[in-house]
């Protein structure tokens, strides 16, 4: 997924997902509400509240500083007054950091509660170079995949500093990310500490998993119904290192699916026998909820489909690998197990 706005998407989906719809540009849309799965579904709504938990007593940023960017170049950061994180994750990540009241402008993927009211300088994923430079920001924080290519060049050519973060593709990204952005925003010591308390969050819902001598299959399939787009994820489509950390095995990765994504039939699915499914839970609504979901060819077959066997977690936190990873862990490990306290 990844040309035009579908290049922009990875972003929002930790990074794969959008060289899979690289072929599906109109997948870009959010798909229709519908009615939510019935109570007896095996399912429940993330747990997740959509807000960040910023550290307490954060630092002041001390600037100037020069650092790497993910490409290649050196970027030096003067100031860090007016930040334009250009993803959700990034977004996060700053806010998290207690430097959310520098932060005027968000991408479309930024959905927790701190940011909603900032204006939005993206259009379906794509860059709009105009609206950053309008703001007059002294920091764009930018990922790998972030775009169209003449957008950010149009903004570096203004003369603004735009630092690109590695991507986020599994659980040993969380720490880099932070304390690149951190070491950026002159915050290195408080990057340590969201490390430090992103990391020990994750240990402890690790820890309380329960033992299992059987690993629950679990596919995670990426839904539009607006746009008739139903894939299902193989290696790298980010999802295998939560489905890891959560004690489960990644069912598409597993039966041999090579790409990023694929597109969902029946063989893939009898293949992958998922004993239960992780969607995104606009992806769900989408294609009516659960009743909707099992209606997809091949998936009322599998044990998850005859089961009723969801997984559903936000949107926008799902394959963020930032600083609230451990309540995702928390939530996939919560619908697959019951509560671990």
């Amino acid at each position: 997924m990844r040309d035009g706005t579908a290049h922009r998407r990875r972003t929002r989906l930790g990074g794969a997902l959008l060289s899979a719809l690289a072929l599906l540009t109109a997948a870009t849309g959010c798909g229709g509400s519908a009615e939510s799965a019935e109570s007896t579904d095996k399912t429940s709504p993330s747990a997740t509240a959509d807000r960040v938990e910023p550290l307490a007593d954060p630092a002041k940023p001390q600037l100037p500083v020069t650092v790497s960017s993910s490409d290649g170049k050196k970027v030096t950061v003067r100031a860090a007054d007016r930040i334009v994180p250009l993803s959700g994750s990034l977004s996060e990540i700053v806010f998290t950091l207690g430097l959310g009241d520098r932060v005027v402008a968000r991408d479309i993927t930024a959905t927790f509660a701190q940011a909603e009211k900032l204006p939005v300088v993206t259009r379906n994923h794509d860059v709009s170079a105009e609206s950053v430079l309008s703001l007059k920001p002294d920091l764009v924080l930018a990922e790998t995949t972030t775009g169209p290519d003449e957008a950010m060049e149009q903004i570096r050519d203004a003369g603004i500093p735009v630092l690109v973060v590695g991507p986020a593709q599994g659980l040993d990204d969380v720490g880099p990310r932070i304390r690149a952005v951190a070491d950026a925003l002159g915050v290195p010591a408080d990057g340590k500490r969201l490390t430090q308390r992103s990391e020990d969050r994750i240990a402890a819902v690790r820890k309380a998993i329960p033992a299992r001598e059987e690993h629950p299959r679990v596919a995670f399939l990426y839904l539009r119904g607006s746009a008739s787009v139903y894939l299902i994820g193989g290696k790298g489509s980010g999802a295998t290192s939560l489905l890891e950390a959560a004690g489960a095995v990644d069912a598409g990765a597993e039966s041999g699916l090579e790409k990023d994504f694929a597109t969902i039939t029946t063989e893939a699915l009898a293949q992958a026998a998922p004993d239960a499914i992780l969607v995104m839970t606009k992806g769900l609504e989408s294609v009516g909820g659960i009743d909707g979901l099992v209606k997809i060819p091949g998936v009322a077959q599998t044990p998850a489909g005859m089961e009723r066997r969801v997984v559903s977690i936000e949107d926008g936190v799902l394959l963020n690998y930032g600083p609230r990873t451990d309540e995702v862990l928390k939530s996939i490990v919560e619908q697959l197990y019951g509560d671990t306290k």
